[in-house]
């Protein structure tokens, strides 16, 4: 796999109360950063405050996704490497004018 700097990552912490720490994980393909897509009355932000992290290759994002609590994705590259890795299923990925994204809560 390409090991260049393909998306960016935001990882975000916060404890829930029990004393256990849950990631937020927000990972896009780097040219999606600060765009907007917009089909009927659905909008896909790929904000700053949420995505914009570290530059990372999709190796080191993928490894951010597996010990996520919860995980926005946007972006081809990434989406598709994370149903490779087994870390999206398929069928959750929606698209908005063809960009694809998947979001996902470990229980």
């Amino acid at each position: 796999m390409d090991e260049e700097v393909a998306v960016y990552v935001k990882v975000q912490e916060y404890a829930d109360g029990s004393g256990t720490v849950k990631r937020v994980v927000g990972v896009c393909d780097k040219e999606l950063l600060g765009r907007v897509f917009v089909s009927g009355e659905i909008r896909l932000v790929v904000n700053e405050e949420f995505f914009k992290g570290i530059e990372a290759s999709i190796d080191e994002a993928l490894e951010q996704l597996k010990t996520a609590y919860t995980a926005m994705i946007v972006g081809e590259r990434i989406v598709g490497e994370a149903v490779k890795a087994g870390i999206i299923h398929p069928e959750a990925v929606l698209k908005v004018k063809g960009v694809p994204y998947a979001q996902f809560v470990r229980m």
